[in-house]
């Protein structure tokens, strides 16, 4: 059986749809879209002027267009400068003076929910820590060095997962102080 290819869609619904099939599956029209063929577009070519401006007039012309490119170049510019700076909401935290912006609103409240989480998940009840601890120390009692061990990953584990952190595996390296 020799493969077909689809053919040009049909001409009321546009499905396309086999080459050798005679009439749409869909709309049972048998008439196809007709390749469109974009005519071609010559240009004429403008006519050379037999003279050539003079060396003084075409300076000039240079000289101009550089003078208007450079006023828009500093209009824009100065545009762009002008926009409003955005200071800092937090003041309180700012001793030395106002501070301008560095964040937007949407970020920082981004932030700040992610803090959130963050420092509910350090909220670990006692009862709840102790349990995690003592499910981990007995969970694995072959090896009585790796007790701590245990509980310290657990405990960090579900830390992790109530905050919503993702596992980074990899030697993590401490803060400096």
């Amino acid at each position: 059986m020799k493969p077909v290819g689809y053919g040009l869609p049909c001409l009321k619904c546009r499905t396309y749809y086999a080459a050798n099939v005679k009439v749409c599956p869909v709309c049972q029209t048998s008439e196809r879209v007709s390749p469109v063929v974009a005519p071609v577009r010559t240009t004429v070519a403008p006519a050379v002027s037999e003279e050539t401006p003079d060396l003084a007039t075409l300076e000039a012309e240079r000289e101009r267009f550089l003078r208007d490119f450079k006023a828009q170049l500093l209009t824009s510019q100065m545009q762009v400068r002008s926009t409003p700076t955005t200071n800092c909401t937090r003041a309180e935290n700012h001793q030395s003076g106002q501070q301008t912006a560095t964040i937007c609103q949407t970020c920082f409240d981004h932030l700040q929910e992610r803090v959130d989480i963050l420092e509910a998940a350090l909220h670990i009840d006692l009862k709840e820590a102790s349990q995690i601890v003592y499910e981990a120390v007995w969970a694995d009692t072959s090896d009585s060095t790796k007790t701590y061990d245990n509980a310290a990953h657990a405990l960090l584990n579900e830390l992790r997962k109530r905050a919503g952190v993702t596992q980074t595996f990899g030697i993590l390296q401490p803060l400096s102080d």
